[in-house]
C-alpha cells in the first residue's frame, strides 16, 4: 500500500511492526520535515529514492495532499481476488465493496472485518475509495493488515465469487424493479460456507450491473423507525453475525 504526506510517512516509519519497502521523495522535498523523514527511514535500513515531482504525484495518486514523499508499506495479507479464489483454501466469508466512495467507511470496514476474522475484503480499483491515508487512518492502521483482495470492479468480483461456487448476496432492500427477487432476513436466512456479501455505496446502494448478478439479497431487521444503515454500521452487523453463526455451529 502506497501512503503519502510527511507525518502519514513518519508515522509509518516509526511503526516497528510495519515492513517498509521504500520511501520516494520528489527532488524538490526539502527542509526539517524531510530531513526527519531521511534519518527515520536510515535508522530503519529502508532505501530512500528521489523522483521528480510529477512521478511522485502519478505514484501517490493525488497530486494535492502528497507533500512530495510517499512510502510503499507491504500489506502481506492483500492479494488479487483471482488468486485468493485459486489458492488451496479459498477465503470465505467476504465482502464486497461497491460504490462506497468514503475513505472512512472504508477503513471503518476493513477494520471491523479483520476483527471479526472474515476471510476477505474485495477492494475493487474502480468505483471505491482509494487505498489512501484517509483509509489507514479510518482503520486506525489496521488497513495495511487487512485481507484486502483486489480486482477492478465489484461487478466482475461478483462474477469471478460466483463462478468459484460462492453464493453471493446483496445487503439491502431489492430493486422496485425486480419484484421477482425476494429479500431475506439477514438473522435467518441459510447461508452456506462459502458466502459473499455486496455493500452498496453510500447514496446508490448496490449497482444495477451488481444487482444483475447476484443471487438474493438479505436484510438486516430494523424495528426502529429508521429507513438505513451508515455502509460501515452495516457492514459491523454483518461481520459479527457471521461471528455468531460460527461460534453456535
Amino acid at each position: 500500500m502506497t501512503v503519502y504526506g510527511r507525518k502519514p510517512v513518519l508515522e509509518v516509519l516509526g511503526d516497528r511492526t510495519l515492513d517498509v519497502d521504500k520511501v520516494i521523495l520528489a527532488d524538490t522535498a526539502r527542509g526539517p520535515a524531510v530531513a526527519e523523514i531521511e534519518r527515520a527511514a536510515g535508522a530503519r535500513g529502508v532505501p530512500v529514492r528521489r523522483a521528480d515531482a510529477h512521478r511522485v504525484k502519478v505514484l501517490a495518486g493525488n497530486g494535492k495532499q502528497d507533500q512530495g514523499v510517499l512510502a510503499d508499506v507491504v500489506a502481506p495479507r492483500m492479494r488479487p481476488l483471482a488468486a485468493a479464489l485459486d489458492s488451496p483454501t479459498p477465503p470465505a466469508p467476504v465482502l464486497v465493496l461497491d460504490g462506497v466512495t468514503t475513505s472512512a467507511n472504508v477503513g471503518m470496514i476493513l477494520r471491523t472485518a479483520t476483527a471479526a476474522g472474515l476471510g476477505g475484503v474485495v477492494v475493487p480499483h474502480r468505483g471505491v475509495a482509494a487505498l489512501d491515508p484517509l483509509v489507514v487512518k479510518a482503520s486506525a492502521g489496521v488497513a495495511f493488515r487487512a485481507p484486502v483482495l483486489r480486482c477492478a470492479t465489484a461487478a466482475e468480483a461478483v462474477e469471478q465469487l460466483t463462478e468459484s461456487g460462492y453464493a453471493v448476496y446483496a445487503l439491502g432492500a431489492r430493486p422496485d424493479t425486480d419484484p421477482g427477487v425476494g429479500v431475506e432476513s439477514l438473522f435467518t436466512c441459510e447461508l452456506p460456507a462459502r458466502t459473499a456479501f455486496v455493500l452498496g455505496g453510500e447514496t446508490q446502494g448496490v449497482g444495477a450491473d451488481v444487482a444483475d448478478l447476484v443471487a438474493g439479497w438479505v436484510s438486516i431487521p430494523m424495528p426502529g423507525d429508521v429507513e438505513s444503515l451508515n455502509v460501515s454500521s452495516a457492514a459491523a452487523v454483518v461481520c459479527f453475525d457471521l461471528v455468531r453463526r460460527a461460534r453456535t455451529r
